[in-house]
């Protein structure tokens, strides 16, 4: 077996590093979530990383996704090995093209960051609506569970395509798998060297469209004998299984892991089995060997090589005790009898006499858990009815199956960190390095996950970490953290961050509340979790510490540093040590003083960090939480709006969502978001009334209006105006007002603001809420907007 380097990466880069080696030309367009794969090609192919023909790739962006697909062709039929990178919206762009890559039997690799089609509505994240879209173009299907296997089976892919002569795509579900980090062993360019078989390579390229071998390609064909030159692609067809198996066995003598077409796991004699494909499949496996172990009768079958789709193969894998079978896919298909994966799987299972129902799972990278896996087993052995569903409440067509039982499949060697940060903040940033630190320097295995919103910066982000000796390839969110970090203090009593943390466990929290007040500071439910679960319960101020160090706002480095000083993970001086060479590795390049100001961080750290002190009872005093929405809130805002700013958007049953995607208008101002630590503050003595602030602020958090004396009555005490600067005989008022929980503390107001001595400073939040702001803004906002007496149009007053 060759000798195998570990490192951390993420599925694109896994499927990119093989596609690289085997590429001459790759013909781009980005699209999320594939658009890293473009960018690694592009950045190795810049740096002149050589591929296994001793050349950097040709990388050529184009208009579109359309245009990629056309330029692989034109690169295909030219006899350069090409390959391109693809998802959802821009993987039907390319069909048209695929159609044709295949009717010419040119061989190539698509790689596909699966992801949902924009139906009722967009969604970048992850599931294969955009792969069963291409399931007739003639091109292979080659689906991959985890990071490991996407590189593993991207090596295959490519090999195949070559020998059978029919191009392939090898796809892994977007978001889960393209962007979730591993611990995985690289599969070097001399391995894929030792692979590569010449032969076909020579012929794909002798039947390149060249002038010393002229050709035509067939641009129409009639009724005559358009048919049977159809028929004539039967044979090749036919024979990629075996050579995708062939070159899988191959494969497995060099880089030691052994795949097949489809891999049966669990009971021997199994009675039920599940059959799906993607990453799915290794949540179904560990919940199978957690089932196997009380003695049901279970198992599951991975499908890996979906087309073309092996009868002869498939049927191999089946126990032959076993009587139902549910088939998982990870899309719909509106009016079907069946989705994709069920239908194949139901026909070929036709003479076994077999109860086949499906389901449908995880779309747009809903969570998929060990607990759904056994509620589906529960399924057939109740009702055991067809076109299910599991993961939602579907209270209008009642096809969701119920979650009965949770079941717990970790290992007791493994870690579970949660860390909720904020997007901009560093926090996602130092967890991939924290996971590189951990997997590429010790003998443990390490994986990452990480969510975010759709929000372009400031957004919440989700980071859940496993580490352990034992394997942490487990595609589902923690749900029994050991560890759980809080980098944002306006999360406190917004978001459930303590309800998965373990007994014993620990809670971080970055605050600027002193120790000895930190735990009134937290909300009734919070304080009540820590004693019942006896949490320990740590505080930094790491803003304090970031802006002494000079790193201002970006918090990451010294909450990493608590993080290894607190969690256990590794030995704490171990643990410092690498934190400290892996910043001198990552920002050397950016002067050795920004070295040094993340290295005081990182020792400051320690001074700031202190242990609370827990109570045996709680205390009479604690955060109220302050109203997310106003209480004449509408039916749309306190279903919809409402869950899915406290992240339980996944409890929204089906009967509260709109049929056709629509919405209401204006819902933006519905979300209070109140991020920010400290808010501007108008100093209306020093305002020259320029508007500047607010025309410049990106979030419409400040505003400013003329008002009429006599629409100042029931005004807040707190309500401060000055007389209008502007030509006017109404005496009217000017007023700029603060939107305190809209605000995000970007700064730009304050930098915008000309005056010479600033109209607008810093304040605490929570000094603004005290002083009223919120019934100012209240007030303000009924106020009439279109009072411009003496505010030219040309202006930005007016």
């Amino acid at each position: 077996m060759a000798k195998i380097k570990n490192t951390v990466i993420d599925g694109n880069t896994a499927a990119a590093h093989v596609a690289y080696a085997f590429s001459e030309v790759a013909a781009i367009y980005p699209i999320t979530p594939s658009s890293p794969m473009g960018e690694y090609t592009d950045a190795w192919a810049s740096m002149g990383l050589k591929n296994v023909f001793g050349k950097p790739v040709d990388v050529i962006e184009m208009q579109s996704e359309a245009g990629a697909a056309g330029a692989v062709h034109g690169s295909l039929s030219g006899g350069a090995m090409t390959t391109t990178y693809t998802a959802s919206q821009g993987l039907l762009l390319m069909i048209p093209n695929m159609h044709k890559i295949a009717g010419e039997m040119l061989p190539t690799v698509f790689h596909v960051s699966a992801r949902s089609l924009a139906v009722q509505s967009l969604s970048i994240f992850g599931d294969h609506s955009d792969v069963m879209s291409t399931r007739n173009t003639g091109f292979a299907l080659m689906a991959a569970t985890g990071v490991q296997e996407t590189m593993d089976l991207a090596l295959v892919s490519h090999l195949a395509t070559l020998k059978a002569q029919v191009p392939f795509l090898n796809f892994f579900d977007g978001f889960r798998t393209s962007h979730e980090l591993q611990k995985v062993e690289e599969i070097s360019f001399d391995t894929v060297k030792k692979l590569i078989e010449p032969e076909y390579i020579e012929r794909f390229r002798d039947r390149a469209m060249r002038p010393e071998k002229p050709v035509v390609k067939v641009a129409a064909q009639n009724p005559d004998v358009y048919f049977q030159g159809r028929e004539t692609v039967n044979k090749y067809y036919d024979a990629v299984p075996a050579i995708v198996q062939e070159y899988m066995d191959k494969a497995a003598k060099l880089i030691g892991r052994q795949y097949k077409l489809f891999d049966y796991v669990g009971d021997a004699q199994a009675e039920k089995i599940i059959i799906a494909m993607g990453s799915g499949c290794d949540t179904i496996e560990h919940a199978v060997n957690a089932l196997t172990k009380r003695g049901e009768k279970v198992g599951a079958v991975k499908v890996r090589l979906y087309r073309p789709f092996s009868v002869k193969h498939f049927l191999d894998v089946i126990p032959n005790t076993v009587k139902k079978v549910a088939v998982l896919d990870r899309t719909k298909e509106p009016g079907a009898i069946g989705e994709p994966l069920y239908m194949d799987a139901a026909l070929a299972l036709a003479p076994k006499n077999i109860t086949v129902i499906g389901g449908r799972y995880g779309l747009s990278s809903k969570g998929f858990t060990p607990s759904m896996v056994k509620a589906v087993y529960d399924h057939l052995d109740g009702k055991c009815s067809h076109n299910f569903t599991v993961g939602i409440n579907d209270d209008v067509s009642n096809l969701s199956i119920p979650i009965k039982e949770h079941i717990h499949v970790t290992p007791d060697d493994v870690v579970n960190c949660i860390f909720w940060g904020f997007g901009s903040d560093g926090t996602v940033g130092a967890k991939k390095n924290t996971i590189k630190i951990i997997g590429e320097n010790t003998d443990m295995n390490a994986q990452g996950y990480f969510l975010y919103d759709s929000k372009k910066s400031g957004g919440v982000t989700v980071t859940h970490l496993r580490f352990g000796k034992s394997s942490v390839n487990m595609p589902w969110l923690i749900d029994d953290a050991d560890f759980v970090a809080c980098h944002k203090p306006a999360y406190i009593g917004r978001y459930d961050m303590l309800g998965r943390i373990k007994p014993g466990g620990t809670f971080l929290l970055n605050t600027r509340v002193e120790p000895d007040k930190a735990f009134i500071c937290l909300t009734r439910e919070e304080q009540k979790i820590i004693i019942d679960r006896k949490i320990k319960f740590y505080v930094i101020d790491a803003l304090k510490i970031a802006r002494e160090v000079g790193l201002g706002s970006r918090i990451n480095t010294v909450m990493k540093a608590c993080f290894f000083k607190i969690s256990g993970v590794l030995p704490e001086k171990v643990a410092i040590g690498l934190v400290k060479d892996f910043i001198k590795k990552s920002f050397s390049n950016k002067g050795e003083d920004i070295v040094k100001m993340n290295w005081n961080a990182v020792d400051k750290s320690g001074e700031g960090l202190h242990k609370v002190e827990i109570p045996t009872t709680l205390p009479k005093e604690a955060l109220i939480a302050p109203p997310l929405l106003p209480k004449d809130a509408n039916a749309f805002a306190r279903d919809i709006v409402l869950p899915i700013m406290t992240f339980k958007g996944d409890d929204i049953p089906v009967s509260k969502m709109s049929f056709d995607g629509t919405l209401p208008i204006g819902t933006t101002r519905l979300e209070k978001r109140g991020i920010a630590p400290r808010v501007p503050k108008w100093i209306s003595e020093n305002c020259i009334q320029c508007n500047q602030c607010a025309q410049s602020c990106p979030h419409a958090a400040i505003r400013a209006k003329q008002i009429a004396p006599g629409n100042l009555d029931g005004a807040p005490e707190s309500f401060t105006t000055l007389k209008s600067n502007t030509k006017n005989d109404k005496d009217l008022q000017y007023k700029i007002q603060v939107y305190i929980e809209d605000c995000q503390a970007c700064g730009v107001c304050l930098v915008t603001c000309p005056a010479k001595n600033k109209a607008l400073e810093w304040s605490p939040v929570e000094t603004e809420r005290e002083a009223g702001e919120n019934a100012n803004e209240a007030f303000f906002s009924s106020l009439p907007e279109d009072v411009l007496d003496g505010a030219p149009e040309t202006s930005v007053k007016g």
